[in-house]
């Protein structure tokens, strides 16, 4: 299934969460159905978001070019256009960790942490849904990284 197809989005979103009220509970089973749908639906909208973004930015650059006569008024332009793509750029790479974080949850897997297996925590995933690792373990990993570049 590939997630970012029409058809899968129209799917995935008639499959939302009943109650649109419903935030998930430590109360509740850990990755319930109900949760597992909820974070499904979250992640889709993200997932919808980005790509009605990156729809809008394709028409502006295909609708305004540059032609500003002014050399400091191009350069604010071109300054803006390139602030802009970076941001696309971003949003180009979390598109691949929903799109992962949907797999996940297809999978059994969206929740728990990739490295340790404990649970990630309803907080963590309402902050982050994708979100790959517990807090403590991705500030190892963070660590482990710095320490890397620094030799």
């Amino acid at each position: 299934m590939t997630p970012t197809g029409t058809r899968e989005m129209a799917t995935a979103f008639a499959f939302a969460v009943e109650d649109t009220t419903y935030s998930p509970s430590n109360d509740e089973p850990y990755m319930c159905e109900r949760q597992l749908s909820y974070f499904r639906t979250k992640l889709m909208a993200q997932l919808n978001d980005i790509h009605r973004d990156a729809g809008a930015t394709l028409e502006q650059l295909q609708e305004h070019r540059i032609v500003q006569a002014d050399p400091s008024d191009r350069a604010s332009a071109e300054t803006d256009w390139n602030h802009e793509l970076r941001t696309r750029d971003r949003q180009r790479k979390l598109i691949a960790k929903i799109e992962a974080a949907l797999h996940r949850i297809d999978d059994g897997e969206y929740g728990y942490c990739e490295i340790t297996g404990d649970p990630i925590g309803l907080p963590r995933l309402e902050a982050r849904p994708v979100a790959t690792m517990t807090v403590e373990a991705q500030q190892a990993h963070e660590r482990f990284e710095r320490l890397s570049r620094q030799r």
